[in-house]
């Protein structure tokens, strides 16, 4: 049985801009202070074992990489800061990347919608997350069963779009995106920026950020102090699902394409990098910051591997024991503040 804590909740989503109870200067720090010391040994050991790892090139090469990521992990975290999550990130983010690949200027259909085929596409994203929240809150089921559901769904229907062959896309203003440099990096890496930015304010400084963090503290006492619950967690699946289709448009613009698989491989490093981060599965600990750091330490973990000339399969194994290390790190020290008793 997990006794959670019994501080007012509606306390503490009143205190500060966090939603947390103010902490002394000295310790605002520790919640950061594992991951950033695992990303700095990272990029001291793999700049000593490989000569090209600290190279700008490379330092470019590890931006591009991540800002897909960040702009999912962003979403991902508001979700499990409330002690949900979401698994259907890899579909949402195929079928907003086949629609943003037959409304644009394409070679399979008439349509050229330019710029309203970007917004249309994120905005098909943000239904996908609107249909989550509207079946999590209102039906109550788990969010793992609905998100499952909804990943196979949106998978459907990234299938039912696909017109047999992969639509290159024409139209350069999407595919600038990813081609078109500027301070050495592409304009996907200033979305990316943009977004961890508002999701650092909206985390710190709204109702929603501070209500967030109290749902996932305790969630019945949130709930009975007369705070729309539901409302909020309606609003979190709906950022989620704005940004994997976002996250479905900015894969294509690197791809060139429309592709039905175009989230494959996304939803596993996306909830891996927060809970490297230190954002916790059970809710109400961790933020924006930590998670983007997690983002960083598997960015920068893959790219020293490549350098270094890993096995493949063993770059498998290699990650998958650093988050475990780091969920086993995490969950140990709420294990011990929360006393769980099995």
């Amino acid at each position: 049985m997990i006794t959670r804590p019994t501080n007012a909740v509606v306390g503490v989503a009143g205190r500060g801009h966090s939603g947390r109870t103010a902490l002394p200067i000295e310790n605002r720090w520790v919640p950061y202070a594992g991951p950033v010391t695992t990303l700095v040994a990272l990029l001291v050991f793999f700049g000593v074992a490989s000569p090209q790892f600290l190279a700008i090139e490379n330092a470019k090469a590890i931006l591009e990489s991540s800002a897909i990521p960040i702009v999912l992990v962003v979403g991902m975290t508001f979700i499990l800061i409330q002690g949900s999550v979401d698994l259907s990130i890899e579909g949402v983010m195929a079928a907003s990347s086949m629609m943003v690949s037959l409304l644009i200027a394409n070679t399979i259909t008439p349509y050229r919608l330019g710029w309203w085929a970007i917004g249309a596409s994120v905005g098909f994203g943000a239904l996908f997350g609107l249909t989550n929240g509207i079946l999590y809150t209102v039906l109550k089921l788990p969010s793992l069963i609905v998100t499952l559901a909804t990943w196979f769904i949106s998978l459907g229907v990234a299938t039912l779009l696909f017109p047999g062959r992969q639509p290159q896309i024409l139209d350069d203003r999407l595919t600038k995106l990813a081609l078109d440099k500027s301070l050495g990096v592409s304009a996907l890496v200033f979305i990316a920026l943009g977004a961890a930015v508002v999701g650092y304010l909206i985390q710190n400084y709204t109702h929603f950020g501070r209500v967030s963090f109290a749902i996932g503290i305790d969630e019945k006492t949130t709930r009975h102090s007369g705070l729309p619950v539901g409302l909020h967690k309606l609003v979190a699946f709906v950022l989620m699902g704005f940004l994997s289709g976002a996250g479905g448009v900015m894969i294509s613009a690197q791809l060139g394409v429309g592709n039905p698989v175009a989230g494959q491989d996304f939803l596993f490093p996306t909830v891996s990098a927060a809970v490297i981060g230190g954002t916790l599965l059970s809710g109400g600990r961790g933020g924006i910051v930590q998670s983007i750091i997690g983002v960083f330490i598997l960015e920068v973990l893959r790219s020293g591997m490549v350098q270094l000339g890993v096995n493949p399969y063993l770059r498998h194994v290699i990650e998958g024991a650093t988050i475990v290390g780091a969920l086993a790190v995490g969950n140990w020290r709420l294990r011990t503040k929360l006393r769980v008793v099995k």
